[in-house]
């Protein structure tokens, strides 16, 4: 499969693992790729894993392939028994979705170390793992596709969301890096950058400071500027067709970068701290 900006990627009958599958992002993406006749696997923790059923029953009653694996993969190893535990059920992954993620908000102090630890595991060591142990049988097959969700947080410095944001950064470099190291080779690599988006990311991210709680319980049904799930969803999966090396989901979003490739760093700084030390300081 020979993968160029002019080649269109099509999913149909591709089988895709979506990460993270549950609610958000990765639900949406779940649903959209049905529509389009991918095969299904998805994955959640135990805590969301009726949700997974759901939306699984929801996809075969629709005529759609899917295939549900609960594995937290904030633990060490646990994407190293995802995918064994795929393989040995024969199905084989044509384009893997780096879905799964969330960020908590705070000063740095302010957060549980072994909550930043996790935080870590699951937004940059197993989307790694997950790549370095998919890619070899996407050469061996001729090629295949990656896309990792990042944010438009890894495109600026976030004070009180300083270790999320570093998170999405490595995200964002890494895709970039692995895109231009196995294109040769037939494998498409994006990275996915929603801004903020109506999701349960910001309930994720103030769950453990009362305050931040209460802060974000008032913000609760704004939604403005925000894009939903299946906008971003539906733009990604363009993007990816079209063979973009990364997508800045949002009109919005990229006016408000594009404004601030203008400013100095210093600049940037100050803007983005005043602006998340109203919602997370």
């Amino acid at each position: 499969m020979q993968l160029s900006g002019v080649n269109m990627y099509i999913y149909d009958k591709k089988t895709v693992l979506v990460t993270g599958a549950s609610t958000g992002i990765g639900y949406a993406l779940a649903k959209e790729l049905a529509k389009k006749g991918s095969k299904l696997i998805l994955t959640a923790t135990a805590r969301s894993e009726d949700k997974l059923h759901m939306l699984a029953n929801d996809l075969k009653s629709s005529g759609s392939e899917a295939h549900v694996f609960i594995k937290d993969l904030s633990i060490i190893g646990a994407a190293e028994e995802l995918f064994n535990e795929i393989k040995s059920t024969g199905l084989n992954i044509d384009l893997l979705i780096n879905n799964a993620g969330y960020g908590r908000w705070g000063e740095l102090t302010s957060i549980d170390r072994d909550d930043y630890a996790s935080m870590i595991q699951l937004n940059i060591v197993a989307l790694t793992d997950l790549c370095h142990l998919c890619i070899p049988d996407m050469i061996s097959k001729g090629g295949g596709g990656i896309i990792n969700v990042g944010s438009m947080a890894s495109l600026s410095p976030i004070p009180y969301a300083g270790i999320y944001s570093s998170s999405k950064a490595y995200v964002l470099m890494f895709s970039e890096a692995i895109r231009y190291e196995y294109q040769s080779k037939g494998i498409q690599v994006m990275a996915l950058l929603p801004g903020g988006t109506e999701s349960e990311f910001a309930r994720v991210a103030t769950e453990k400071s009362e305050k931040l709680t209460r802060r974000n319980e008032k913000r609760a049904g704004s939604t403005i500027g925000m894009q939903t799930s299946k906008e971003v969803a539906v733009e990604g999966l363009a993007a990816f067709e079209k063979n973009k090396q990364f997508i800045l989901c949002g009109r919005n979003n990229r006016l408000l970068f594009s404004l601030t490739k203008i400013m100095t760093r210093k600049g940037v700084l100050n803007f983005t701290g005043n602006m998340f030390k109203k919602i997370a300081g």
